[in-house]
């Protein structure tokens, strides 16, 4: 199989071999119109102690430029990633992480005001946040959905951090098909953001 990975406004060509059962489902480079299109659901449960004298704002997270497209990343071993064929998410990566946790905040009810940048709400603390993994893991035996956030509680007024955590679940794939391997990777992040929400209330 022949993938590519992107260098700038060049493409860097080398032969792939991929795993047999993913074979029919790793993808090239880019997605198309034809690709089946998936979004990240917001139905973490949290609770966590209430803040409602708190205000927060939620920046786009950063990522590594592999993980924040709209493309779906499938390691294949250690140091090598393709994207999953026919499949996209419905935005950057980042965009959608931001929206989502966004949301979920809003859905404890715990807070005086959740933001994001441009809103202009007046602001307590920044949930700074860094996709650190966001794929499924396909190197070796079972293949698993991996997500794993980092934290820093920013104190808007000061610039300094209040607290920082980092936040992994790991959720095995039942089946082979694109739908199965979305689902995992929706799972694991809806565990990464229950816990993120619920620590951050803790920690305000």
């Amino acid at each position: 199989m022949i993938g590519c990975v992107s260098s700038g406004r060049h493409q860097v060509w080398k032969t792939v071999i991929a795993l047999p059962l993913l074979a029919a489902l790793l993808g090239g480079c880019g997605t198309s119109s034809n690709s089946d299109t998936y979004d990240l659901s917001a139905s973490a449960k949290a609770n966590g102690p209430s803040a409602k004298s708190k205000q927060i704002l939620i920046p786009p997270p950063t990522a590594l430029q592999a993980l924040d497209s709209n493309q779906i990343v499938i390691r294949v071993s250690p140091s090598e990633i393709q994207y999953l064929g026919k499949s996209q998410w419905s935005d950057k990566l980042s965009k959608m992480v931001q929206s989502k946790l966004a949301e979920a905040f809003e859905n404890t009810g715990r807070l005086g005001g959740v933001g994001v940048p441009g809103q202009g709400l007046a602001i307590d603390y920044q949930i700074v946040t860094d996709i650190r993994a966001f794929e499924i893991n396909a190197s070796r035996g079972q293949k698993t959905a991996i997500v794993e956030i980092s934290e820093k509680i920013l104190n808007d007024r000061s610039g300094t951090v209040k607290a920082q955590n980092v936040f992994r679940k790991v959720v095995p794939v039942s089946g082979g098909s694109n739908p199965d391997f979305v689902r995992a990777l929706d799972a694991a992040f809806a565990g990464v953001t229950g816990e993120l929400v619920d620590w951050t209330l803790r920690s305000l």
